[in-house]
């Protein structure tokens, strides 16, 4: 298999349809929360809707720079997120995550093999290789608290 295709995998596995590494995915844990659920406090944790805001900030600056060759994306906003006030933004935010998980999933498919030893970007970011990976290790951390609030938050 090419590692494009590998690496993608991998990537569609945490956001959209595998249950091998966490027995679930973002796509799965999101599907069936009400925007109340989503926007819940739990202590002093990030919600599920800003965890998912979060991660869509990343995903969407990641594919503008794929287009670009500019990473315009800071860490620094990445919980910038607009107030969610009814069920209407939680569905059109979820939307958005899927469509960009969906899209950086078919983009990574699209990229050629060499490439993923290239640097990325500007070389003090490293390797397109090192920083997929490093998408694929930030959602599972996320997706791991995502699953935990929404037990604590649903009981299931």
């Amino acid at each position: 298999m090419n590692r494009n295709l590998t690496i993608a995998a991998r990537l569609s596995e945490v956001l959209l349809d595998g249950t091998w590494i966490a027995n679930t995915n973002f796509k799965m844990q999101l599907q069936d929360l009400n925007w109340l659920q989503a926007t819940q406090k739990v202590g002093s944790v990030n919600t599920i809707a800003m965890l998912t805001f979060h991660i869509n900030y990343y995903l969407k600056g990641l594919l503008r720079a794929f287009e670009t060759g500019k990473l315009e994306i800071s860490d620094q906003y990445s919980f910038d997120m607009p107030q969610i006030n009814s069920a209407n933004d939680w569905d059109e935010l979820r939307a958005e995550f899927l469509h960009h998980a969906a899209q950086f999933v078919w983009k990574v498919e699209q990229l050629e093999d060499d490439v993923f030893d290239q640097p990325f970007i500007d070389e003090k970011y490293g390797t397109w290789l090192r920083n997929i990976e490093g998408v694929i290790e930030h959602c599972y951390y996320h997706l791991g608290q995502i699953s935990l609030i929404k037990k604590l938050i649903v009981g299931t």
